[in-house]
C-alpha cells in the first residue's frame, strides 16, 4: 500500500503566496477530487507535488511512503511512483511513445518484453487511434487524442498515485467516458491513488471519487463524499469563496 502525504503545503509563484497551507492523504485505490473556481490554486498543487520549476515551496512537506518528495527532483519523484496527467500535454517532435516509453520504464529498473503489444492493447482499451501511436508525441493531435495518450502512458506505466490536471480539460463526451474509466479501472486493478483536479462533476459519471476536498484561494474550505460534487454542480463556488476570506 502506498501513501501521498501533504501537510500544510505554502507555496508562491513570482512572489505572491498561492497555497497556505494543503493538508491531503491519498492512498492506494484512493480518489481524491479537488475542485474549485479559477485562480483557486488547483494547478499550483500539482505543479508542487512534481516540481515544476518556478514554484516556490514556503513551508510544509510532501512526502510517498515515508520519501521526502520535495528533495528530489522532477525525474526522480516520477520514478518513485508519482505521475502527471497534464492539462495542456507537451508535444515532442520526432520521438514515438513507445521511445519515452522503453526510457521511463528503463529509469524505473523495469521491462516490459513485449511493449509495443502492451502499447497497442492499450491503446484500443481507451479508443485511441492505433497509427497515432507510431507518430511522434502530441505532434498535430487534437486536445481529445492527446488526453488519450496521456492516459495510455499512465496506464502503461503503473504508477502508485497519478495526478490528473483536468483531464476532462478538451474532450468530448466518448474520449471522457474512455479516459475516465481507464483511470476508474486502474485504481480498481493496480490499486492506483489518484488525485483529481477539475471543475465539474461530469468526470466522476466513471471516475468515481472517495472524497471532494472545495479549494478557494490557496486552502481547502470543505471536505466531503461524492454529493459534495454534486453540491459544486448545482449551487457553485461562490459560498466557499466567501468562507476562504
Amino acid at each position: 500500500m502506498s501513501t501521498l502525504e501533504i501537510r500544510d503545503l505554502q507555496v508562491s509563484v513570482g512572489g505572491t503566496q498561492i497555497l497556505n497551507g494543503i493538508t491531503l492523504t491519498i492512498n492506494s485505490g484512493e480518489v481524491h477530487a479537488v475542485m474549485g473556481p479559477n485562480g483557486a490554486g488547483k494547478s499550483t498543487l500539482s505543479a508542487a507535488i512534481m516540481g515544476k520549476p518556478g514554484y516556490e515551496i514556503t513551508g510544509g512537506s510532501v512526502k510517498l511512503d515515508g520519501q521526502d518528495v520535495l528533495a528530489m527532483p522532477t525525474w526522480q519523484r516520477a520514478v518513485a511512483g508519482l505521475h502527471l496527467v497534464m492539462q495542456y500535454p507537451t508535444e515532442v517532435p520526432g520521438v514515438k511513445l513507445s521511445e519515452v516509453l522503453s526510457e521511463a520504464l528503463t529509469a524505473r529498473h523495469a521491462t516490459l518484453p513485449n511493449l509495443n503489444k502492451t502499447i497497442n492493447e492499450e491503446a484500443a482499451r481507451i479508443s485511441f487511434d492505433s497509427e497515432l501511436v507510431n507518430r511522434a508525441v502530441n505532434v498535430d493531435f487534437s486536445g481529445g487524442e492527446k488526453k488519450r495518450n496521456e492516459t495510455l502512458q499512465l496506464a502503461v506505466l503503473k504508477p502508485k498515485i497519478a495526478i490528473l490536471d483536468e483531464l476532462d480539460s478538451g474532450l468530448d463526451i466518448d474520449a471522457l467516458r474512455d479516459c475516465a474509466m481507464r483511470v476508474e479501472d486502474a485504481t480498481n486493478e493496480t490499486g492506483m491513488g489518484a488525485l483529481v483536479i477539475t471543475h465539474y462533476s461530469r468526470l466522476f459519471e466513471e471516475l468515481k471519487p472517495d472524497f471532494v476536498h472545495i479549494l478557494a484561494k490557496g486552502r481547502i474550505v470543505k471536505s466531503g463524499g461524492p454529493e459534495l460534487a454534486d453540491e459544486l454542480e448545482r449551487d457553485g463556488y461562490a459560498a466557499y469563496a466567501e468562507v476562504a476570506k
